[in-house]
């Protein structure tokens, strides 16, 4: 008798763990299955319709119900996107029909802190795989959103704006429906709905910052974390009619003679091709397409630096590497020139740009990693921690700086530490505070060395590197004070 209880206890709870792996959502249940550190794991959730056919390039729609359990085990599509190398493997599985999300949870039942990591890629390419897998999920629910890229996600046309009042910014409209799908569903995996960070790093940092401005992301989030991206990355936002010309362009490209219903109907390859023939004159690089924020006129009604003048205040962690991108000999002229106007001599006079190039700082790079680090990372970030420190922002500001076998840092490189288990000094890693941040919103900890906040009257930041967690002042306040981009 005792053996047969023993097994039907044993099969019961066999039966209860593989239906606890099915969680009813909108649109129907999806089944996900056991992680092996534990917890769940479910891939590919749909948030919203396919944007496919009539509904290229419109914002994104309700989810169409499914029959059944829908699996949500294997790894889904990303979107679709160009192969920039780096990206190859997301390249390989990218797919018009894409808006999905990931969600890893430790516990299917009780009311866990959630985080939204919003990916990089300039808003071109990329996926959510790498954080929903990391060891940041055995503490924290993860949620990881795939979003309409390059053209497919920011194209703004003068009939799109006829026929919706505005154009371009569906990317970043995606990123806001799965918010509200968080919103609505995060329960039923253990997530608590009153305690959502959005997180990103580059250009899902730039679109955390846009989501913080965006009227419509309101009431979806409690606390962000930008690493390395800005509102516009120090280029000027784009106007909704320069933005319409760039839509022009790809129509003339693929000779639709002005009708969105021509360039709804064209091929995802053709498509594809033109978009890496866009050029916008206002910036030194066209790899930078699409990350000059656009005012559509509908999701931002106005330029984000008055609408985050206007958005409520919450606790965000801002930071940057000390190295991040350079720019080139090329066009450093052209880059002082536009990102200081001007205070052009200030700048080169700061920079010593008119003597022979001096050697490189082995912590600072390069006189060009020294300018494409500042105009496009390090005072952007800076103008952006004073303006929400400036409305009453709790704001925690940081510079990274630690590499493998004491190199140069670069763009991307806290990743491993504020994610993973890589540490930049003995026993220190950026993903407890981190993990503090996103359960309470200080990052802050009894075992931790204090991370001061940046205040009006402090404008205090802390240094990660080798020696530790060091407090500092503003950086480089001599410069920065020369411009006032976002």
């Amino acid at each position: 008798m005792r053996i047969r209880l023993l097994a039907f206890v044993a099969a019961f709870a066999m039966s209860a763990s593989a239906a606890a792996q099915i969680v009813p959502v909108d649109g129907g249940s999806v089944r996900g299955s056991e992680w092996s550190g534990g917890g769940y794991l479910f891939r590919g959730i749909p948030f919203a319709a396919p944007p496919v056919e009539e509904l290229r390039w419109k914002p994104p729609q309700p989810v169409i119900p499914w029959n059944g359990v829908r699996d949500a085990t294997a790894q889904p599509a990303s979107c679709l996107q160009n192969n920039q190398g780096w990206n190859y493997s997301d390249y390989l599985i990218g797919k018009e029909d894409c808006l999905t999300l990931d969600v890893r949870t430790p516990s299917l039942a009780g009311k866990l802190p959630v985080l939204v990591w919003i990916h990089g890629g300039s808003n071109r390419a990329g996926g959510p795989n790498d954080i929903v897998l990391s060891d940041v999920g055995k503490q924290v629910v993860i949620v990881g959103v795939r979003y309409r890229l390059g053209i497919f996600g920011f194209l703004s046309h003068p009939a799109l704006t006829a026929e919706q009042g505005g154009s371009g910014n569906y990317g970043i409209m995606d990123q806001i429906a799965a918010l509200a799908w968080v919103r609505r569903n995060i329960t039923k995996f253990g997530g608590d709905p009153a305690n959502v960070t959005i997180a990103g790093e580059s250009a899902g940092s730039q679109d955390v910052s846009l989501l913080l401005a965006a009227p419509a992301a309101r009431g979806l989030f409690e606390k962000a974390i930008m690493e390395s991206g800005t509102p516009g990355f120090g280029m000027p936002f784009r106007s909704l009619s320069d933005a319409e010309r760039i839509g022009m362009e790809a129509d003339d490209l693929l000779k639709a003679g002005g009708s969105i219903e021509t360039m709804r109907h064209e091929s995802v390859p053709a498509l594809l091709a033109v978009d890496l023939k866009l050029h916008d004159a206002a910036i030194i690089s066209d790899d930078m397409m699409w990350l000059r924020t656009t005012v559509d006129r509908k999701l931002f009604p106005t330029d984000p630096r008055t609408l985050l003048e206007q958005a409520p205040p919450r606790p965000v962690i801002v930071g940057t590497n000390r190295i991040e991108f350079g720019s080139d000999r090329e066009h450093r002229d052209a880059m002082i020139a536009e990102a200081f106007g001007p205070n052009e001599a200030a700048a080169r006079a700061y920079y010593h740009a008119d003597q022979p190039t001096p050697p490189d700082d082995p912590r600072l790079g390069s006189l060009d990693e020294q300018i494409g680090t500042d105009v496009t990372f390090r005072c952007p970030a800076e103008h952006l921690t004073q303006l929400l420190t400036g409305k009453g922002a709790s704001v925690w500001r940081y510079e990274f700086d630690s590499a493998p076998n004491g190199g140069k840092t670069s763009h991307a490189a806290e990743i491993p530490y504020a994610f993973g288990n890589s540490t930049f000094a003995p026993g220190l890693s950026l993903k407890p505070y981190w993990t503090n941040f996103i359960r309470s919103g200080d990052p802050n900890g009894t075992q931790l060395p204090q991370w001061p906040a940046f205040t009006r009257d402090g404008e205090r930041h802390v240094l990660f590197d080798a020696n530790g967690v060091t407090v500092e002042g503003p950086f480089r306040p001599q410069l920065c004070s020369l411009e006032d981009r976002l």
